[in-house]
Order: C-alpha cells, then sequence, then structure tokens
C-alpha cells in the first residue's frame, strides 16, 4: 500500500479530515500528517501517547477477536474533534481526527474503500 497516496486520497476526499496517521501495531509510522492550515490540538507527547493508547487498545481487541469477532473501527467524539480508529488490514492501524461536524460513516466507508 502507498501510504502516501492515500493520505492523499483521503484528504481530498473530505475536508473535515483533520490528521490521518498510519502505523504497524508497534507503532511504527507509515505516514502521519495534518491538513495544511489545521492547528493540533495536542503537544507532541500528548499525540504520541493518544496514538499509543489506541494501538493498545487494538492489539487487546485482536485477542478478543476469536470469541467476539474483528474490531471494525472505534469512534470517540470530544468536544472538539472526533477521533477514529480502524485496522488497514491485519498489522496496520489507521488513526484519524476529524472535525465534530464529520460524516465519520461516509469516511470510514471511503477508507475501506481503498485499503
Amino acid at each position: 500500500m502507498d501510504y502516501k497516496q492515500f493520505y492523499e486520497e483521503m484528504m481530498k476526499f473530505d475536508p473535515t479530515i483533520r490528521l490521518i496517521t498510519i502505523c504497524d501495531l508497534n507503532g511504527k509510522i507509515m505516514h502521519s500528517d495534518h491538513r495544511q492550515g489545521v492547528q493540533n490540538l495536542l503537544s507532541p507527547e500528548e499525540s504520541k501517547k493518544s496514538l499509543e493508547l489506541a494501538i493498545n487498545a487494538w492489539k487487546i481487541r485482536n485477542e478478543l477477536a476469536p470469541k467476539i469477532g474483528k474490531g471494525k473501527y472505534v469512534l470517540a467524539e470530544y468536544e472538539k474533534i472526533k477521533r477514529i480508529t480502524m485496522p488497514l488490514g491485519d498489522n496496520h492501524v489507521l488513526y484519524m481526527t476529524t472535525e465534530v461536524e464529520s460524516d465519520h460513516a461516509k469516511i470510514m466507508d471511503k477508507a475501506r474503500m481503498l485499503k
């Protein structure tokens, strides 16, 4: 998968996407960038911690998958943003933030089509 191309296609698709990070399950970042002109709400340290927590939670979901099925996505809605975490294949995680008014279902459907 061309991660940069994936990022560009997603950013073109929906202007409410703020940030896209693609990483493996060990936390190695394959591609990460935010939309030009978007101000980061978290410090670099806070962003790293948030990503680590999302990856660790995804690993736990994978452990439970034989009993409850594979995770499809996790949506966290905050007052200022939405955060979407979903698998990209078996070994990678897509971590996105969007504006609150985003149509997250439409964004997730597009991500599934591109992977």
